[in-house]
């Protein structure tokens, strides 16, 4: 995968700690998720698991779609993740065998 805009959410585990957040290299960072190499929330509470993410043309599609999620409740964003990804699959493995 290129480097192209994207909005994705990271997961605990099943309807665990949330995470959304935007990026320009998906596989970066999440590697850099993964790894601890990222200070501060995603670290702290072990949310590495690529649950849902969204590929968008522009960054500021992507920055705009990433707002709107953040302000959404809880219960919508694990609709949004249920909604494509109803077994809570680590999506990191299909990104990383695919590149």
């Amino acid at each position: 995968m290129d480097k192209q805009p994207c909005v994705y959410i990271l997961a605990s585990r099943r309807s665990g700690t949330l995470y959304v957040g935007v990026t320009s290299d998906l596989i970066k960072r999440v590697f850099q998720h993964r790894n601890g190499f990222i200070e501060g929330f995603t670290k702290r509470y072990e949310v590495h698991h690529l649950v849902w993410y969204e590929l968008h043309e522009q960054m500021e599609s992507a920055i705009l779609r990433e707002k709107q999620i953040k302000r959404w409740p809880r219960v919508a964003k694990l609709g949004l993740i249920e909604q494509s990804n109803p077994e809570w699959r680590d999506l990191w493995t299909n990104l990383t065998a695919s590149s």
